[in-house]
């Protein structure tokens, strides 16, 4: 078990690694991420008085920092576009055969009581893992869509890409995803205490 901080500036500096890390994902420029993520600190310094409790600490800052980034590539895609080449995830197409169906011994493991995984601190270290290990646009898809709430129009419109494109990421992320939770959460199922 983690000791309790009770200093704000200790508990900002506590969460602020991982903060930058999905910063980075996102905006692809360590130095424009470094920023966001400053900003991120300082309103939640600033506004900590406002904390009610209502979620862990980190999930709080977490939501400042995802208003910074999706205001930061909102800026962005008015700005300039992006180039963008296609994820190569051949193990995704192995799952299936021909006929777009599961190949034996591929299809997903049922999962053990998902639905209390996210109460467990470690699984979103997993997930965390697992999604940093996606190919780099694969992940910004996946964490635009799925974690900063961006609808597709809007990634398409940000990325340069067309929605089949972006689905087609997405349901790659999601199985991959899936396959990385099952090895490292869900093996043998088992949820770690």
């Amino acid at each position: 078990m983690e000791p309790v901080i009770t200093d704000i500036a200790e508990r900002l500096e506590a969460v602020r690694p991982r903060l930058l890390a999905f910063a980075r994902l996102q905006l692809e420029d360590e130095f424009l991420a470094e920023d966001r993520v400053q900003d991120a600190l300082m309103a939640a310094y600033e506004s900590h008085h406002r904390f009610a409790g209502q979620s862990k600490f980190e999930t709080w800052v977490f939501a400042i920092l995802k208003n910074k980034l999706i205001d930061e590539i909102r800026r962005r895609s008015r700005e300039l576009t992006t180039s963008f080449d296609a994820d190569q995830v051949v193990e995704v197409d192995e799952m299936f055969d021909e006929r777009a169906h599961w190949v034996s011994g591929k299809q997903p493991e049922q999962w053990v009581q998902p639905e209390s995984s996210y109460l467990h601190e470690q699984f979103w270290q997993v997930f965390d893992v697992c999604v940093f290990h996606l190919p780099t646009g694969t992940a910004r898809v996946f964490t635009m869509r799925e974690l900063l709430g961006i609808e597709t129009e809007e990634i398409c419109d940000s990325l340069g890409l067309s929605q089949q494109n972006v689905w087609t990421m997405l349901h790659r992320a999601r199985l991959k995803i899936r396959g990385c939770l099952e090895r490292a959460w869900y093996a043998k199922g088992e949820i770690p205490s």
